[in-house]
Parts: C-alpha cells; structure tokens; sequence
C-alpha cells in the first residue's frame, strides 16, 4: 500500500490570528495508516511535537529556504516505540475515574496551557475531573472543550489565579 501525504498549511490562520491546533489534532484523528501529516508553518511548531507524539506520532522537521518549516507525521510503528513515561508531561493525580486530575500550569507561557490540558483530556476517563490551575482565564480553551464533547467551569482566586474544572458532558 503507498503512503498518502496530507498536507495542512497553517500559515495564512496563524497570521489571521487564527489558532489551528484544533484543525490539526483533528486531521491527525482522522488519519488512516497509511497517510502521514505534512503541517506547513512560519515557524518550528515545537510544542505540536509532544502532543502529536503522546497520541502515537513520530516527525520529521525540515526547515524551507524561506523560513518556514514543513513537518511530516506518521504513526509509531510499534508500541514499544513509546516511551513508558514522559518527565515532561504534567503531573495527574488520582487513581480511578471518579477522582479529580489535576494540572498546574502556573508560570507556563502560552499556548502550553492550552495544549497540555488538551492532551491531558485525551486520557480523561468517564466520570473523571480534571482540575487545571492557569494564570489566566483559559478563554481560549472553550471551544476546543466544546468540540471535544466537554464542558468546564473557571474561577478566580484569590491570588488572581483561575481554576477551571473540566468534565465530560452529561
């Protein structure tokens, strides 16, 4: 079977101010075994690294003439070829799906927020509560819990912190 190539070009959303990782994680949902991802951006997309390849993606980074990048996806091919822990991963508390995980992402620069609670909702068992604590209002985290079947609420603390409780839709 050949290898089909899917090619994604996010440069026009990101200077549109258009965000594209939901764009992206969602073409990279649907891809079939035999198709790889080629994702077209102005620069190195370093934090898509791990969240592709926490959901199974090796890449392959070549920087173009004109200073953009070109990174091709494709599926690991064995399961041993995941490592059996990340040190970089944030930490989840909680041993059974009725507890609450929770993630601390205090002092992180967008958009690794964002991205860590995403991928840290992939692995959300039914029932489970994932507690995330942000320096700011996760606005732009709404709609990306919206398409993916959650719904969260976000407070303010006192140190000016918020804390956004995250779940699966009833």
């Amino acid at each position: 079977m050949s290898t089909e190539m899917i090619t994604l070009d996010v440069r026009e959303d990101i200077n549109q101010g258009r965000e594209p990782l939901s764009k992206i994680l969602s073409t990279a949902s649907q891809l079939k075994p035999h198709q790889k991802l080629m994702i077209i951006a102005p620069f190195e997309p370093v934090p898509l690294y791990h969240v592709l390849g926490s959901q199974g993606f090796d890449h392959d980074a070549t920087p173009r003439g004109d200073g953009d990048w070109e990174v091709v996806f494709k599926r690991k091919g064995e399961a041993s070829d995941q490592p059996e822990s990340d040190p970089t991963s944030p930490e989840i508390h909680g041993n059974n799906e009725a507890e609450t995980h929770e993630i601390d992402a205090r002092g992180w620069e967008p958009p690794q927020p964002l991205i860590k609670i995403l991928e840290t909702l992939g692995n959300l068992p039914q029932g489970g509560t994932l507690q995330a604590r942000t320096d700011r209002r996760p606005i732009h985290l709404f709609p990306h819990l919206q398409e993916r079947g959650f719904e969260a609420t976000s407070e303010e603390q006192e140190d000016g912190s918020y804390i956004t409780r995250i779940r699966h839709k009833q």
